[in-house]
């Protein structure tokens, strides 16, 4: 059995003093960097913190400053590419500024949500950046602002509340990819988000408590009213999640009218997607033509490789993380809903329904 470590005794600022040879409150304004204090004494002070290997208790320098120099976010799935590489420009820009973030997960639940907001806030955090769970919960959100902290909305709005955003454009995007496929000759489209939703079938007029998703069966429905589609919203699924992906694409795949193309709203939808396709002995592009919002690595590198919805994700965090550190220090904002197009990059998981083909004779 291994010995237990040592325990050893935190390294205070009375311990810097007296190796200094200062006072401790002499020792707390050279390490601080406030107050008077001179050349000489203050490099006496930092080679006693160095030789101690001295870490600074960032609560306590908080609660003399005001400040921790910390960003707080708060996403809906850790697991989700889309959160990953937002993360990624959120906490580029933060270390670039001398923040560090704390990231915590709501798991696409409001309650969850909220505690976590309370928990960051009672970290002391300067900012937070929050992907909603629901755009229409909210009110748990005014306590960021109650506490004097800078709020910035990641990817998604709050409805009826005046919050700095960071999204794109989801209902141009979801438009564009539609009509992809309507030009291909499609017209039974399928739409699939795992957003809670009362019912997974969408009807004209449902409310749908997420901004992004909302925009995206706009875009859906939008484009195919206007290319004359009856009952456009008949292959809208959602709440897919609790469903399961694999259930809804299997219904959606053998019914009595099967759809013959997919828009799955994120990454994730679309891999399920894409196996359930293939259990069922079905081929893309040729059975089925599916489209993906977001851009893996994985999905140019399948066979077909898929069309995708590419959204500048790192430029969403990097912009969030700007957007809450110019709060911060009180600098003028001149956008304060900031919306990203998206591109839609055309591989090979498209093509014509196999009732649209035209056949030549050999």
């Amino acid at each position: 059995m291994s010995p237990r470590p040592e325990s050893r005794r935190a390294v205070t600022v009375a311990d810097i003093a007296r190796a200094a040879k200062v006072s401790k409150a002499t020792a707390a304004r050279a390490l601080g960097d406030y107050g008077q204090v001179s050349d000489a004494v203050r490099s006496r002070v930092l080679a006693a913190a160095e030789e101690l290997n001295y870490r600074p208790n960032a609560l306590a320098k908080s609660m003399n400053t005001g400040r921790s120099n910390t960003i707080g976010v708060v996403v809906g799935d850790i697991e989700n590419p889309f959160f990953a590489h937002a993360m990624r420009g959120i906490s580029d820009v933060a270390s670039k500024a001398g923040y560090d973030v704390i990231l915590t997960n709501s798991d696409e639940d409001v309650d969850a949500e909220h505690a976590a907001v309370d928990v960051l806030l009672d970290k002391q955090v300067d900012a937070l950046i929050v992907a909603p769970a629901s755009s229409a919960r909210v009110a748990h959100l005014a306590s960021v602002g109650a506490a004097g902290r800078p709020l910035v909305l990641l990817d998604r709005r709050a409805d009826g509340e005046p919050y700095d955003s960071v999204t794109v454009d989801n209902r141009t995007a979801a438009s564009r990819a539609t009509a992809e496929l309507l030009a291909e000759g499609h017209r039974r489209i399928a739409f699939i988000s795992t957003h809670d939703h009362p019912s997974g079938v969408y009807a004209p007029g449902d409310t749908i408590t997420m901004s992004s998703v909302a925009d995206r069966v706009d875009g859906v429905m939008e484009a195919l009213t206007d290319a004359g589609v009856a009952s456009p919203e008949r292959n809208i699924r959602l709440d897919a999640r609790r469903r399961g992906v694999d259930a809804v694409a299997r219904d959606l795949l053998q019914g009595d009218d099967p759809v013959t193309a997919i828009i799955a709203s994120d990454s994730l939808i679309a891999m399920t997607v894409f196996q359930t396709i293939r259990t069922l002995g079905l081929s893309i592009p040729d059975d089925v033509s599916l489209i993906a919002f977001d851009n893996p690595e994985w999905t140019g590198i399948t066979t077909p490789p898929l069309t995708v919805v590419e959204q500048p994700i790192y430029e969403l965090g990097a912009a969030a993380a700007r957007l809450a550190l110019q709060r911060i220090h009180g600098e003028r904002v001149d956008d304060e809903a900031v919306v990203f197009d998206a591109d839609l990059v055309r591989r090979a998981s498209v093509a014509p329904p196999a009732s649209a083909r035209v056949e030549f004779p050999s």
